[in-house]
């Protein structure tokens, strides 16, 4: 539901419109240095309305330690981080009581949950938590550092986007949207080298399995594939397979995207995901009325991303790097208690 991980496991809670969003993040070991300005780069990352594209609606978005921190580093109890929502526009969703946007959760969560959910902004749906995400991604990442410090390797993670509505050029697939005066989806790939060989457990914890549950929780992924991905079903076996130069595992190809048998080669880990056009589009369309029971003409009004995907990389990012501290846990790689 809510939660995820097995060692370093995470929780998370609030609505795009409620007081605030938050994390909690349970089995995060002692004596982690841990400070307000160390969210600071991956926050404004996230944050819409500094980039072309991207929703106006800016937060603050400084991290509030509630528990497990004191003195600058993580007790090893529950560390519980929360963010405030101060800019809401409420009255922007009034009319999804009656015409649920098309492409969204407001009528499959309306139907769950009996009405009784929180509409405004997409509540517990809304793209608005990954802002906890990336909090807790700030964690792990820290967490990898401190990994690599000890075992002398150099540790990198970064997520880019490699097009924008079909076009490689970013700012030529925002003008499609525009032109069109609707939204437009995108693909984003990541990238991790210096990981260890080994990582991931068989079957249902496989690297690809952990990744491809913890990528799914951000809003609007709609694919994912792994190394040469779909392209793999058009090639020969000998051309697919990553031959094997020396004992160190070294490949001169990464078709496997760095993972065999759901478990890390040690290569670079490689892997893409497809965002799909935000739901919520000036655009009129035709959809269904709750009220009326017939079909309206309908546009979604307030402040939107016209591309989610372009806020997608640190979140990816944050997601990435949640699930390889989890499976070094599991591991062993990462002690309990961080000593200076």
């Amino acid at each position: 539901m809510n939660s995820f991980g097995r060692l370093f496991r995470l929780h998370i809670f609030g609505e795009s419109h409620g007081p605030c969003v938050g994390i909690t993040v349970d089995g995060c070991p002692a004596g982690l240095p841990l400070t307000a300005e160390d969210f600071v780069t991956d926050i404004e990352r996230r944050k819409g309305g500094i980039q072309k594209g991207t929703t106006p609606r800016k937060e603050d978005d400084i991290p509030i330690f509630q528990s497990g921190w004191f003195n600058g580093y993580t007790t090893g109890a529950p560390l519980t981080i929360i963010f405030e929502n101060k800019n809401t526009r409420s009255e922007d969703y009034t009319r999804q009581r009656d015409v649920p946007r098309p492409g969204h959760a407001d009528w499959v969560a309306g139907e769950k949950f009996g009405g009784f959910e929180d509409y405004r902004g997409g509540g517990h749906f809304s793209g608005r938590l990954t802002v906890c995400l990336v909090g807790a991604g700030v964690v792990a990442k820290k967490l990898l550092q401190q990994y690599a410090v000890a075992a002398g390797t150099a540790l990198q993670l970064q997520a880019t986007i490699l097009e924008i509505g079909g076009e490689k050029d970013t700012e030529a697939g925002l003008q499609k949207a525009i032109q069109a005066k609707d939204s437009i989806g995108g693909i984003v790939e990541c990238r991790v080298q210096g990981l260890p060989v080994g990582l991931g457990e068989h079957f249902f914890d496989s690297v690809e399995s952990v990744l491809a549950h913890a990528v799914f929780a951000i809003p609007a992924i709609k694919g994912i594939e792994f190394g040469a991905g779909f392209a793999a079903a058009q090639m020969l076996g000998s051309e697919h397979n990553d031959a094997l130069l020396d004992k160190n595992g070294h490949t001169n190809t990464n078709h496997a995207g760095g993972i065999l048998g759901g478990l890390t080669t040690g290569g670079e880990l490689v892997f893409r995901v497809v965002v799909k056009p935000t739901s919520s589009t000036p655009k009129e369309q035709l959809t269904w009325s709750r009220d009326t029971d017939s079909i309206v003409p309908f546009s979604v009004k307030g402040r939107h991303d016209l591309c989610i995907a372009l806020r997608v990389p640190v979140v990816l990012e944050a997601v990435t790097a949640l699930v390889i501290a989890d499976l070094m846990m599991i591991d062993r790689r990462i002690p309990s208690i961080i000593k200076q």
